[in-house]
């Protein structure tokens, strides 16, 4: 119990004067003083649900579904003496740990959107609804992915690497330059605005130490400025989804309201209700989902989907960008990569990534942005595939040296180059250490896969693999 849980008076007497009259404050506190249920994502990029069920099973973990995601999971293991994020199919990228709330804006996101070409995360890290996004793409397209704070771009860089995705570029700006710098230029995006966090006291007792109501204002007109900058990047005809993890109306429906009074008959709410089954019991008069967390036993969470229905005028602004580090391959320099990955690995370059080049660097960018290089100022875009090697007089010597993201992303277990671990194998693997499987030996590059995943690179040294693993990601205990 987190009976514990800090919840200041001013905080409670703002819940009860907004709250729906059906809504009960007893079971509201009630809730908040309830410790949250653990839940994860299916990632789609690495596995199927029906697939992941039958791993779940065979770990004797127990499954109950979100309602309004599909890949989406409460679970509930008996063995919890290794933690969840250091189990294989956590590290492979299997699944996500997603909140089961925060789920739900990607499912607005997806309403009605069967075709993704270029979409926008304003505020990314650490990486579950990127991730989220990615997968329902299908890697097909391209998603750019924004973080404010320099500090977390690595951990969401490292999270989209995990998850196998290689659809993303990484931005480092405050959001509000988007709206200037790329008016109209996104099918759909994603606003999961920076909030007061009043939802997450389920999972952080100590969430609203801090909170007070001016900083609420503050907040909200941060809020106001990026759901602006959004709108105007947004191409007429596309949708944002904006959403938070707080309560409190200044950060949710009035910020919504907001953007109705500045553009007027250009804005459309769309409404969620039927987004699924019961969401008629969290939906707001204009149509938003505000969910307290006592309607679903969840985090508290606000959903709404607006729809631009026609052109507003932009912001004007003057760039300035360095000259940009990389080029194309040509097609000789393409169809020798190329070759030269399917004889090692037995993988193909993706037909909507392009090759580009940086010293002496090989990597790949998703087609569906290379327009907008010279636009905007990228922390880092595609993945990185190969190093370029020395010229070596040996016979057949390798031309590239492959990368463990690039596996990652690329990679297939059923792959016939692959060489699966046992559970022995694959617990050193993580540690950093060197494997000997109990196979005949194999020459240069090869992947190594656990549990139906493939979890990174090696190169066969005599009768063992040596492991490559980078350094950041060797876990050193408490391994499955």
């Amino acid at each position: 119990m987190h009976s514990n849980v800090n919840l200041p008076n001013e905080f409670l007497q703002l819940v009860e004067s907004t709250m729906p009259n059906h809504l009960s404050m007893d079971e509201f506190i009630s809730a908040c003083q309830r410790p949250l249920r653990r839940s994860i994502r299916v990632n789609t990029l690495k596995t199927d649900v029906s697939t992941f069920i039958e791993i779940a099973k065979q770990k004797g973990w127990s499954l109950s579904p979100v309602p309004w995601c599909q890949e989406g999971f409460w679970i509930e293991r008996d063995d919890e003496s290794v933690p969840l994020g250091n189990t294989a199919e956590h590290l492979a990228g299997l699944f996500y740990i997603q909140e089961a709330s925060s789920m739900l804006p990607v499912t607005a996101l997806l309403k009605g959107n069967d075709k993704l070409n270029l979409v926008l995360d304003m505020a990314a890290a650490p990486g579950s609804k990127t991730t989220q996004i990615a997968a329902a793409m299908k890697n097909q397209g391209a998603l750019v992915a924004n973080e404010y704070a320099a500090s977390r771009v690595k951990v969401l860089s490292a999270n989209l690497q995990r998850c196998g995705v290689h659809n993303t570029a990484l931005t480092n700006f405050d959001a509000r330059v988007f709206g200037g710098w790329l008016p109209e230029q996104f099918d759909t995006i994603l606003l999961d605005a920076p909030c007061s966090g009043e939802g997450t006291v389920r999972k952080d007792p100590d969430a609203m130490s801090n909170w007070d109501l001016a900083s609420i204002a503050e907040i909200a007109d941060t809020q106001k400025d990026l759901i602006e900058s959004a709108f105007h990047a947004l191409k007429p005809g596309g949708t944002i989804t904006y959403s938070t993890c707080t309560l409190n109306h200044q950060e949710n429906q009035q910020v919504c309201l907001h953007l109705q009074q500045k553009f007027g008959d250009a804005v459309e709410f769309l409404p969620l209700g039927d987004l699924f089954e019961n969401a008629e019991q969290a939906l707001t008069e204009h149509g938003f989902l505000h969910i307290y967390p006592q309607i679903f036993d969840s985090e508290g969470f606000f959903v709404a989907k607006i729809k631009k229905l026609s052109s507003v005028q932009a912001p004007e602004v003057k760039k300035r960008l360095g000259k940009f580090p990389f080029e194309v391959a040509n097609d000789k320099t393409y169809q020798q990569i190329q070759q030269e990955l399917q004889n090692t690995l037995g993988l193909d370059i993706p037909s909507s990534s392009q090759v580009w080049l940086r010293d002496q660097e090989v990597w790949l960018f998703p087609s569906a942005m290379t327009h907008m290089i010279g636009e905007l100022r990228f922390s880092r875009i595609g993945l990185k595939l190969a190093e370029t090697l020395k010229p070596s007089k040996k016979k057949n010597a390798p031309l590239y040296r492959w990368q463990h993201e690039a596996v990652m992303a690329l990679g297939k277990a059923s792959n016939l180059k692959s060489v699966e671990l046992s559970i022995e194998d694959a617990r050193e693997w993580f540690m950093g250490r060197d494997v000997r499987p109990n196979i005949e030996a194999g020459n240069g590059e090869v992947m190594v896969t656990y549990s139906n995943a493939v979890i990174g690179l090696g190169k066969w040294v005599g009768n063992r693999i040596k492991n490559g693993l980078p350094r950041e990601l060797v876990r050193d205990k408490n391994l499955f």
